[in-house]
């Protein structure tokens, strides 16, 4: 984790020493006015992976016009350090009192010029100071896509640096910790007569590196030199090593992994790649969006989603991929025929919205059974079909009967289940054997671990068109003997009656 923070640190900043020989001059403050800022432009900025990069700045009236000043120079100061743009570091910001003001998203502004402006030309709130709702706003809003943060499996850092003055009036640390479970690096700065356990309660592990704590506003430029000190101008991994990744190295300062290209799956050794096959199937995920999971747990189980997608041939005639959330109702968020590129299918997956009630299991399995195959939403005749579950706990309704039904019918079931989730239910789901389409993680944190399984076994087992046209021509086949059979008995029957009255007839003479 030690090192995980400092390579974060270091694609934060860069070398303090310029190509001159000289360190840049230190920002001036000049009083209240905004024009006050001054800067050193930065002649050789560190060549870092890129970030999305939120700043979470404390605007509570605690704060003097004068301070608040101070703390819009520390932002443009650390912006010197960090190349801004479309394909390299994203920056948002927003601003919080008694209620939360975003400044700017992260893709609102392509250069970093903009972005000073935009910080310049920031008013101070001077309200409260509700720092568990900035967060929150941060988590839910700030980081989505549609605010232009890049998507999950592109393996962009998610950075979040909250500054604060004082105590928060609502609670940070359960919001906090969903963030950081969410996947955003928090660094958290103090100043002043803040608690030190507040701020480890808002900061990321380890919090040597990720929790700083200033005496006053006026010291909070010294920071600005902590960043530049952590690890700034080391080589990047991948360029120094012999990574031996078939495909892609993603690297950091202190560390690197290996990735596959779109349509490939990492192998077990974690360098090379396998082709996920031209198979052809209609899935659909069924997602479990109950109150239990939370709103960060479901920013992962969307990650999730993408990441399954990320795997597949999504197209006209390869895979085709719909979606259900349910709790106490079912909701159908895309059916099979809305989209053909996987573009458009994390972009709707992205847009999903929480629901977070009860947890209808069973009616979710129903509704996919006799909606989500249907040629009306999309699925296609002579393909096969799939069906992913997702679950965190007991549902409140059966599972079992429209679990076998769509079984019986010809959907290949993968049961998913995540903590509370109920082993019996999970088996009653999957289809056999329960070894290939059963998988479980104690926690949220785990879920990547189901991903990695997931992914390799439905690209193992994805069947093929021809078996499924094979199954239905024998089914095809048993139908027109069984109508050919009922013809002949009731042929036969129609001969036994006239049979029956001839004998009648003879009797008589």
């Amino acid at each position: 984790m030690r090192s995980l923070a400092l390579g974060l640190f270091c694609l934060l900043c860069c070398n303090a020493v310029r190509l001159d020989g000289r360190r840049p001059r230190p920002i001036a403050v000049r009083g209240r006015n905004e024009t006050g800022i001054q800067t050193k432009p930065v002649e050789d900025p560190c060549k870092a992976m890129p970030l999305d990069f939120v700043f979470v700045i404390d605007s509570s009236r605690s704060i003097r016009p004068n301070d608040y000043e101070k703390v819009k120079a520390f932002i443009v100061n650390l912006l010197q350090f960090l190349k801004v743009g479309p394909d390299a570091t994203r920056v948002g910001l927003l601003q919080y009192g008694s209620v939360v003001q975003p400044e700017f998203s992260l893709n609102t502004y392509t250069t970093k010029d903009r972005v000073e402006q935009a910080v310049r030309s920031m008013e101070h709130l001077a309200t409260g100071t509700m720092t568990g709702l900035a967060i929150q706003y941060t988590m839910e809003t700030a980081f989505t896509e549609e605010e232009g943060a890049r998507p999950a499996d592109l393996l962009i850092p998610r950075i979040a640096m909250v500054v604060t003055d004082g105590r928060p009036q609502d609670t940070v640390e359960e919001i906090a910790a969903q963030a950081r479970q969410a996947g955003i690096q928090i660094f958290a700065i103090g100043v002043g007569r803040v608690d030190m356990n507040t701020l480890k309660a808002i900061g990321s592990e380890p919090h040597s590196e990720h929790v700083h704590l200033v005496a006053n506003f006026s010291q909070i430029e010294t920071l600005i030199s902590v960043f530049q000190s952590k690890l700034c101008g080391g080589s990047e991994m991948c360029e120094v090593v012999d990574h031996q990744c078939q495909h892609i190295c993603v690297s950091s300062p202190a560390s690197y992994r290996c990735k596959c290209r779109k349509g490939f799956n990492l192998n077990p050794d974690g360098k090379t790649c396998t082709a996920c096959g031209d198979g052809v199937m209609d899935l659909v995920f069924v997602i479990d969006g109950s109150k239990s999971l939370g709103p960060a747990n479901f920013e992962l189980v969307k990650q999730f989603v993408s990441s399954i997608v990320d795997s597949l041939d999504i197209s006209l005639t390869g895979v085709h991929v719909g979606l259900l959330q349910y709790s106490t109702k079912v909701r159908t968020e895309f059916t099979l025929g809305q989209y053909s590129v996987a573009r458009s299918v994390k972009q709707a997956v992205s847009r999903m919205q929480y629901m977070g009630r009860g947890s209808m299991t069973g009616s979710a399995l129903r509704h996919m059974f006799e909606s989500s195959f249907s040629a009306k939403e999309g699925a296609r005749p002579n393909v096969p079909r799939v069906g992913v579950v997702f679950t965190d706990g007991r549902s409140q309704d059966d599972v079992s009967g429209w679990a076998d039904k769509a079984k019986d019918s010809g959907v290949t079931l993968y049961a998913l289940g995540v903590g509370k989730a109920i082993e019996q239910e999970l088996r009653q789901i999957a289809s056999e054997p329960d070894e290939k389409h059963l998988y479980y993680a104690e926690n949220f944190e785990k879920i990547g671990e189901i991903t990695k399984k997931l992914k390799s076994r439905i690209c193992k087992d994805k069947p093929s068109g021809e078996s499924m046209c094979q199954c239905e021509s024998v089914i095809m086949f048993q139908t027109q003997v069984t109508e050919k059979l009922k013809k002949l008995a009731q042929n036969i029957e129609a001969m036994t009656k006239k049979l029956d009255t001839l004998e009648n007839q003879v009797r008589r003479k």
